[in-house]
């Protein structure tokens, strides 16, 4: 039963919940709320801090120790070489997601941003987290389906497999992984919408 469950354990979709809990006080730097559009340049330079950023890969490396207690994949077994390759791959992942996501907003002319809805009213400003995992701002202020998080998402999760073992390398753990990775998205938005609030009433800051 525990080699059935781990496909579920690995799935790497994880990280983000990981990452959120290190950095959800530290703002993205250059990118506030602002409704101007953000330009190719922008959008690089987003991606490539939500992939590389300190606190980003501060989060790799917590996931990574998570796998390695949990001797996830078995055949990247323990020690300081084990750890090397789970690490390197969430590293991996996290590029992979990036680049597709850049690749996709920037052609698509989508804003990878998240815009707080603010106000009162916590399932109000709940199902407008849950609008804008699904949805997102278009450059030109409109909103449309959100084709650069759901392609990156599933993308990532099919091409991450690859170095993965054999056993592990299926269209069905691709499939899951895709669907999580989106489902915290939506914990990560949550997260940007309630934080500043938080931050605000119970730290004083």
């Amino acid at each position: 039963m525990k080699d059935l469950q781990k496909p579920v354990r690995i799935c790497r979709a994880v990280r983000p919940l990981v990452a959120l809990a290190v950095s959800a006080a530290i703002p993205m730097a250059g990118f506030g709320q602002t409704p101007a559009p953000l330009n190719v340049t922008g959008k690089l330079k987003y991606h490539a801090e939500s992939a590389f950023a300190p606190m980003s890969l501060v989060g790799d490396a917590a996931y990574a120790a998570i796998l390695q207690a949990d001797d996830a994949p078995l055949e990247w077994k323990q020690g300081a070489a084990g750890y090397g390759k789970r690490f390197g791959s969430m590293v991996a992942w996290s590029a992979i997601r990036n680049t597709l996501a850049f690749g996709l907003d920037a052609t698509l002319h989508q804003d990878p941003r998240y815009f707080r809805a603010g106000g009162t009213g916590f399932w109000r400003r709940s199902g407008h987290a849950l609008r804008g995992t699904m949805l997102t701002r278009t450059d030109r202020g409109g909103e449309t389906l959100s084709t650069w998080r759901i392609g990156s998402a599933y993308g990532s999760a099919f091409i991450s497999n690859i170095w993965y073992p054999d056993r592990l390398n299926t269209v069905r753990l691709g499939f899951i992984q895709g669907s999580v990775t989106l489902g915290f998205d939506l914990i990560g938005n949550l997260g940007r919408e309630f934080w500043p609030d938080v931050k605000r009433k119970v730290l004083r800051r």
